[in-house]
């Protein structure tokens, strides 16, 4: 079952917005455990009407009520849009086609995307390589490291460059061939030709010997530069194909929003009587959220606040807010000769009475991102965040690789958080506000940040002052509308 965004806010402030809230808190010992579902809704404020005429059309219900929010103030924004259409209407079959042309070109831009990223991880992982092979040129430098690394330096030269010899490399000699079993040691030892000369070893060894110290010291001159060159050329390329990721990203997010956009939303469930299979039917759910910060110094010099507040800085807003629930069952009809339906039917309409601090605000956009009304590429996102985060992680570690000569421009845009509609967010990992939880005689630090105390101000002026203001815009809006159309009440 999913929540409501009246019992999210019930979540919230379960002493406040929570018939059972009591309950609830002495079971669950915070509001973060709280489960939504579980919250029995108790707005400051409820009313309800009914408009039901299949002849005329739902938008002007809809939009009336927008405008008035704004007329009054308010700040109004869509909370939810879903709709679910029944299966045997011709609306349901034309937006299915509309979606599917959206899902195959998003599907296209997201099989390109894949390409590159096959790329990129080939890249990272030849930087990878790069990096260990250039460490043993940087221990060179090094002379408590330096005999060592030219050992390493040497055995990669017989095991990458000498090997392609065939039988004739040092390896195969030392192994396949008889009078050769001291070759390997003999090079690993031998600095330059002087000391092949010193060695006490046959004349048919040494023989061998001198060309290949002369090839790997030749080798080990230059390969370094080769390498050099060839790491960075790697991290351009790199940059390329990241940019390249992004392009793709920006083109296949239209698309993929676009399709989920036009997804059918489950209202009511399986069950819901509404809607039978066989009807020309639709069902909208539509949440419009106003609100209006309280201005404390002007409320004081109104005489709303006591005089100390024209000079008092609070530590929160606090906002006196409406919410509006649409709740539409209608019948489509198709404008004549035109691509698109108009909606008549029945609609109730309920609004309700909220105040909210600025941490409550955050709060309850934080839940509404984690609860399954939220857009469903967040799905996709943390079904797959992860693996991004790592991915993304090992990119940022080449291309913010810093040049001995010259500190390259940090680059801390994410190709994929363009794709998923992913951005940098505050880490839930700090609790802002001390609260501490008791388990087992022992006090845990909550994970998840949750909104503080309210001082002695804010509870006992700032806040019934908001909600006073909140119950009567609310009953106002409901009252105006209701007069204005002559609707049928209820709650």
């Amino acid at each position: 079952m999913v929540a409501t965004i009246t019992q999210i806010l019930g979540k919230i402030n379960p002493k406040k917005y929570a018939e059972n809230g009591g309950e609830l808190l002495k079971k669950y010992r915070h509001p973060s455990n709280i489960p939504a579902e579980e919250i029995k809704e108790q707005p400051l404020a409820k009313h309800g009407l009914v408009y039901d005429s299949s002849s005329e059309t739902l938008e002007p219900v809809y939009f009336f009520i927008l405008d008035l929010m704004n007329d009054f103030g308010l700040a109004a924004e869509k909370i939810i849009d879903n709709f679910t259409s029944s299966p045997g209407s011709g609306h349901f079959a034309e937006l299915g086609q509309r979606a599917t042309v959206m899902q195959q070109q998003g599907t296209k831009i997201l099989g390109d995307v894949n390409t590159v990223l096959r790329s990129v991880l080939n890249i990272i992982y030849d930087l990878k390589e790069f990096r260990i092979r250039l460490s043993n040129y940087d221990d060179l430098k090094n002379e408590k490291k330096k005999e060592a690394a030219v050992l390493a330096l040497k055995q990669i030269w017989m095991d990458k460059v000498d090997i392609n010899k065939g039988n004739s490399s040092i390896k195969a000699m030392a192994v396949g061939q008889a009078g050769f079993q001291t070759l390997i040691d003999a090079f690993l030892f031998s600095k330059n030709v002087e000391d092949v000369d010193k060695l006490d070893l046959n004349d048919r060894v040494k023989r061998i010997l001198r060309p290949r110290v002369l090839e790997f010291n030749d080798w080990l001159e230059h390969s370094e530069k080769e390498l050099r060159k060839r790491y960075e050329l790697e991290k351009s390329y790199l940059q390329s194909q990241v940019n390249s990721m992004k392009l793709y990203a920006r083109w296949a997010k239209p698309y993929l929003r676009a399709a989920q956009q036009l997804e059918m939303k489950s209202i009511g469930g399986e069950r819901e009587p509404a809607l039978v299979k066989a009807f020309n039917t639709i069902l909208l759910e539509l949440v419009l959220l106003g609100k209006q910060k309280i201005k404390p110094q002007e409320e004081a010099l109104s005489g709303m606040l006591p005089k100390e507040f024209e000079r008092m800085k609070t530590k929160r807003d606090y906002y006196f807010c409406t919410l509006v629930e649409f709740k539409f069952r209608g019948i489509p009809q198709r404008v004549s000769q035109q691509a698109h339906y108009t909606f008549g039917g029945r609609a109730e309409i309920t609004f309700n009475a909220y105040v909210l601090n600025s941490e409550e605000l955050k709060k309850f956009e934080e839940e509404l991102e984690a609860s399954d009304m939220e857009d469903v590429l967040k799905l996709i996102e943390g079904a797959t965040g992860e693996n991004l985060e790592k991915i993304q992680d090992e990119i940022n570690f080449f291309l913010e690789e810093k040049n001995e000569k010259q500190e390259k421009r940090k680059d801390t845009s994410n190709p994929f958080a363009a794709l998923f509609g992913v951005y940098d967010k505050p880490s839930a990992e700090t609790d802002t506000a001390g609260v501490g939880k008791e388990l087992g005689g022992k006090t845990e630090k909550i994970k998840n940040w949750w909104p503080g105390r309210e001082s002695f101000a804010e509870e006992e002026h700032l806040r019934p002052l908001a909600e006073q203001k909140a119950k009567e815009t609310t009953f106002r809006i409901f009252d105006i509308y209701k007069k204005a159309h002559g609707m049928a009440s209820y709650a």
